[in-house]
């Protein structure tokens, strides 16, 4: 077929278990889309959602409380919800978008990391909330 690496990475679906069908179902994936297979970047999309997701971490907890206010930019730094909301908002998108990329690829690790991304979502979420409340509470 191609590169023995990349192949190994995909498996067949004649073997769907009930938690893929619910997982295909909750992510939109249509029968015919996840039964055919597409070999796009996966772990490319995963990289970028990775990043954003970091970034927004990295503005939160360095960048915002402590390097800006170090730099006398303290006006700035008090915009942290103002900078981090959107960020968030978009690393959200990326990791939806890199679950779903996984599983349109019936990629052979798309349980581990579909757990991986859950993970990011749920930090990330909370960063977003946070900074929700501190915006309008």
């Amino acid at each position: 077929m191609g590169d023995p690496e990349v192949d190994s990475c995909y498996v067949g679906h004649g073997d769907r278990s009930r938690a893929d069908a619910v997982a295909r179902r909750l992510l939109r994936i249509p029968d015919q889309v996840a039964a055919r297979g597409t070999r796009s970047d996966p772990e490319g999309l995963f990289s970028l959602a990775m990043i954003i997701s970091g970034l927004r971490c990295t503005l939160s907890y360095v960048i915002l409380p402590f390097l800006l206010p170090a730099l006398g930019l303290g006006a700035v730094a008090g915009l942290g919800p103002e900078i981090g909301i959107p960020v968030g908002v978009v690393a959200l998108y990326f990791d939806v978008k890199g679950i779903r990329r996984f599983w349109l690829a019936g990629h052979r690790l798309r349980w581990q990391m579909t757990l991986i991304y859950l993970a990011v979502i749920g930090l990330v979420l909370y960063l977003v909330i946070v900074d929700l409340v501190q915006l309008f509470g």
